[in-house]
């Protein structure tokens, strides 16, 4: 690949791929709303708290790496916007899944399917194999080695270059055995996703409100 994003240039272009897919209407994003963007809590791993002077070089050096734009169309505020889909010809699935991949790090082929749903919907787990075969055959990510004690394969993007082993939580320890009840692993599932909901839905409202006051 002819460039490497480093990590600061990674979340800024996966929150505008993000903020494309899911609220478009939000879309392309003025500086504010982006750095609001990159610091959520929800749907980032790890969470961030860049600063705009941050995210302004990540900006800077995406426009050289052709990897973003901006738009002065839309009154006095600059927005911005992201080029990744047209420079790769990536149809709407595949760039939801590269975007899990650059906002949440490695990702299960169920854990793809689940958390690209604001984004994109796969009727299965077959449909998210074939986007991940053509993102492989563009070198635009990988399937991890399964380590020991890992049960499912996961896949990683290669925008950053080639993950660091060293940076893989280690897994080659025992696990204490448990027998978790299947009710309980569902409530914990729910409550997990309503606190990511309302966490999400301050979010929106931040947005919202930055959106409201250029026209103020």
């Amino acid at each position: 690949m002819e460039f490497q994003l480093n990590r600061v240039e990674l979340r800024v272009l996966g929150a505008l791929l993000e903020k494309d897919l899911a609220t478009p209407e939000y879309y392309p994003l003025s500086l504010n709303a982006l750095v609001l963007a990159c610091n959520q809590k929800t749907n980032r791993e790890p969470v961030l708290s860049l600063t705009e002077d941050e995210v302004t070089g990540a900006l800077d050096s995406l426009r050289i790496k052709k990897l973003c734009f901006e738009n002065r169309s839309s009154g006095r505020v600059v927005k911005f916007g992201h080029n990744l889909q047209s420079l790769f010809n990536l149809v709407r699935k595949e760039t939801a899944i590269l975007c899990v991949l650059m906002l949440r790090g490695p990702q299960t082929l169920g854990e793809l399917r689940s958390r690209t749903g604001r984004m994109a919907e796969f009727t299965d787990l077959a449909e998210v194999e074939e986007s991940l075969a053509n993102l492989s055959e563009l070198g635009l990510l990988k399937m991890l080695p399964r380590r020991p004690g890992q049960k499912e394969s996961r896949y990683v993007q290669l925008l950053s270059g080639e993950p660091d082993p060293a940076e893989e939580p280690d897994s080659t320890a025992p696990a204490a055995p448990t027998a978790p009840s299947p009710e309980g692993d569902r409530l914990s599932a729910l409550e997990r996703e309503i606190k990511e909901l309302r966490e999400e839905l301050i979010e929106l409202k931040k947005m919202f409100s930055e959106f409201k006051s250029q026209f103020d």
